[in-house]
């Protein structure tokens, strides 16, 4: 993963981008009726259950737009909610309250949603020695939020993006001529270029599980849409000599069996593609 720096200077142009995008030259709704003076207070209620993500992000939100706000937290990120919650009060300028309402709402609501949905695949993981990660199949350009909600939802983050991991899959196999060639290829390559990048391999069976096991220096082994069959034998071949990953259409009712073939992680991009925002409100108290 990215480094602490990198990934906060990810949510600052997050922030940035998004008040541009909502705000433009000004709210003119909240300029026109409200005067500039005027100091209010509101709170984020919760119409939902689940797991609250995005406290910390607000808190970002609410600094940047006007630092002179002031948020009382009352329920802090990762924490479970339930209708009539009330997660935290905001104080302070109306017009600047107003003015970061709806990214706001829009993160936390997304970061909920996901984290929610990665406590139930860490909870149906419970009493096993795998682990749940997310994928590269987010949102484009809220990346960082979507993997923070999969770390407050008790998840792990896969790479971040394509420049802090190597993932040789199958069209990079195919275009470099072969697992052997691809995996020889990317250790000169990383060596050449002075990076110490950790390298995964998929693999589509377990012939190329035995071909990636001849090589030295992998990472993980993504074993790719294999079955429970395959899986436990994949992962008997492969023993300590590396770490292995389960993909590829797992879903609720068979993740708890492919966590008991043994593998270390399962990764699954539903955890960011395929959630309902939490319903939230932000209302003037």
């Amino acid at each position: 993963m990215i480094s602490e720096e990198q990934f906060q200077n990810e949510l600052d142009l997050i922030i940035a981008n998004a008040v541009r995008e909502d705000v433009g030259d000004g709210d003119h709704s909240s300029l026109a009726c409200i005067p500039a003076s005027t100091q209010g207070k509101a709170k984020l209620l919760v119409k939902d259950e689940g797991v609250i993500a995005g406290v910390a992000f607000a808190k970002q939100v609410f600094s940047y737009v006007d630092p002179k706000l002031k948020m009382e937290v009352l329920v802090k990120d990762g924490a479970p909610v339930k209708y009539g919650d009330i997660v935290f009060y905001v104080e302070g300028s109306s017009q600047s309250i107003l003015k970061a309402e709806r990214l706001v709402l829009n993160a936390m609501q997304r970061m909920s949603a996901i984290a929610t949905k990665t406590k139930s695949f860490v909870l149906l993981l419970d009493g096993t020695n795998t682990k749940i990660l997310d994928t590269r199949k987010t949102t484009p350009g809220i990346r960082a939020l979507e993997k923070w909600a999969v770390k407050i939802g008790g998840g792990e983050n896969h790479r971040f993006a394509l420049y802090d991991m190597i993932m040789l899959k199958d069209n990079h196999i195919d275009f470099a001529g072969g697992i052997t060639n691809a995996i020889q290829k990317t250790q000169d390559y990383l060596k050449e270029k002075g990076k110490d990048l950790k390298i995964i391999v998929e693999a589509r069976n377990l012939d190329e599980v035995d071909e990636i096991l001849k090589s030295e220096g992998v990472y993980r082994i993504l074993l790719d849409n294999f079955d429970y069959e395959q899986t436990h034998e994949a992962v008997q071949r492969i023993g300590e000599k590396c770490l292995t990953e389960s993909s590829g259409g797992i879903t609720e009712d068979t993740i708890r069996k492919y966590a008991e073939c043994g593998v270390d992680y399962i990764s699954s991009g539903a955890l960011t593609h395929s959630v309902y925002n939490m319903d939230l409100s932000l209302k003037a108290v």
